[in-house]
């Protein structure tokens, strides 16, 4: 079966895709200050559990596999240290990745601060249209006590071309809708500039499974 070869929009290896039947391995990576609920976001994705949990010291790794009606996405996801002694080796997790998070606590203004520095690092690292890139606002469950409103996220995503929606990681709000919309953007990414690394074919066990998502008012897509 022929393969293309294509290079990635935040590094120079090129990457293979099998023409045929569908079988990717896509990178995402989550960012953002310490404490907004990466690793619970993580840990909602790939188990559909919550814990507490302590501040991530490095990265973390932990995958989740999503079958759509014609392709198998095999998720790498990379929790990466939000505290700002990790911050100069936070890049070398994120390059190479086809989709970023950028994780803020809508309880937390100073969190919402934080998220804007690393969307203007991650600017440095990845070309627009080709890496799918969300701003997360997480803990919608604290709501009672938010200082960051919801349209005010919405218009930073939206005058960076991104996507956006708020979840809860304790709860499980949104969080699989989340992950669905991903997929199908890495997907469709993939098909139009650029290909997704192949990996051997396995059964769709425990996994996700699903048509795209219907998002509206909650995951928007702006600028495009």
């Amino acid at each position: 079966m022929m393969a293309e070869r294509r290079l990635s929009s935040l590094g120079e290896s090129p990457l293979e895709v099998e023409v045929g039947p569908r079988l990717l391995r896509v990178k995402m990576v989550l960012l953002g200050g310490s404490g907004v609920g990466k690793s619970s976001l993580a840990l909602r994705f790939c188990k559909d559990e919550f814990k507490a949990s302590t501040p991530t010291v490095g990265c973390a790794y932990l995958t989740q596999v999503v079958c759509l009606h014609d392709s198998t996405l095999r998720f790498e996801i990379w929790d990466t240290a939000g505290e700002e002694k990790y911050h100069s080796v936070t890049p070398l997790y994120y390059r190479g990745a086809h989709a970023a998070l950028v994780v803020y606590d809508i309880s937390k203004k100073e969190s919402f601060m934080r998220a804007q520095l690393w969307l203007k690092e991650l600017e440095k690292q990845y070309i627009p249209g080709e890496t799918v890139v969300v701003l997360v606002g997480n803990k919608a469950d604290l709501s009672d006590t938010r200082q960051v409103p919801l349209q005010v996220g919405y218009r930073l995503a939206e005058s960076k071309g991104l996507l956006f929606i708020e979840t809860s990681a304790k709860s499980g709000e949104q969080v699989s809708e989340l992950l669905m919309t991903i997929a199908h953007r890495v997907k469709q990414s993939s098909s139009e500039v650029r290909g997704l690394i192949e990996w051997p074919e396995a059964e769709c066990v425990g996994v996700l499974q699903g048509e795209r998502s219907s998002l509206l008012g909650a995951c928007c897509s702006v600028g495009s």
